[in-house]
C-alpha cells in the first residue's frame, strides 16, 4: 500500500506517517493502537514483530528431536499426527505384503 493510504486508513496526517516511517517521529500510543487495529494486530505484535516466531521443520532433524517436536503438540493435534503416521504405516505394511506375495506367484 501507497504512505497515503495508509495515512488515511489510519487517520493521521499523510507527513505524519511519512515521518514515523522514516524515523524522523515517534509514533504516539494512540497511532500505534490505529496501526495495529487496521493490521488485525496487537501493540504487542507490532513492537515485537521482528521476534515473531520462525518456520518450524522437523524433517531432516535427529528422530529423537522429532518426536520432541511432536510431543509439544496440543493433545488434539498430536493424535492427527500419529493417525496420519498410523495411516501411512498400515499402507506402507499392505504395500509390502502385496509385493511379496505378487512376487511369490
Amino acid at each position: 500500500m501507497l504512505q497515503k493510504q495508509i495515512a488515511s486508513e489510519v487517520n493521521i496526517p499523510y507527513t505524519s506517517y511519512n515521518k514515523v516511517e522514516n524515523g524522523t517521529r515517534e509514533i504516539t500510543i494512540d497511532e500505534l493502537e490505529r496501526f495495529a487495529g487496521f493490521f488485525g494486530m496487537t501493540i504487542d505484535q507490532v513492537v515485537h514483530f521482528n521476534d515473531r516466531p520462525v518456520e518450524v521443520t522437523i524433517q531432516d532433524r535427529p528422530n529423537f528431536e522429532q518426536v520432541n517436536l511432536i510431543s509439544q503438540l496440543d493433545e488434539e493435534d498430536r493424535n492427527v499426527v500419529f493417525k496420519i503416521i498410523d495411516t501411512m504405516l498400515t499402507k506402507k505394511k499392505f504395500k509390502d505384503f502385496f509385493n511379496s506375495n505378487v512376487a511369490a506367484l
